[in-house]
């Protein structure tokens, strides 16, 4: 495959990506991934690198 198809394939999904609105369920995601919506996050690294600089 010559470089210029090569380069308009990955143009033509890159377009694809940029412009396509997908439709995702985020409460079935979130149900999936098991994150209960009344529980609060926590941390729990947090406090071992307090000190530390960024």
């Amino acid at each position: 495959m010559g470089r210029g198809r090569q380069k308009a394939k990955h143009t033509k999904i890159a377009r694809e990506l940029k412009y396509d609105t997908f439709n995702v369920n985020l409460s079935a995601l979130e149900k999936e991934l098991g994150h209960p919506e009344d529980e609060q996050y926590v941390d729990k690294w947090a406090d071992e690198y307090e000190g530390e600089k960024a």
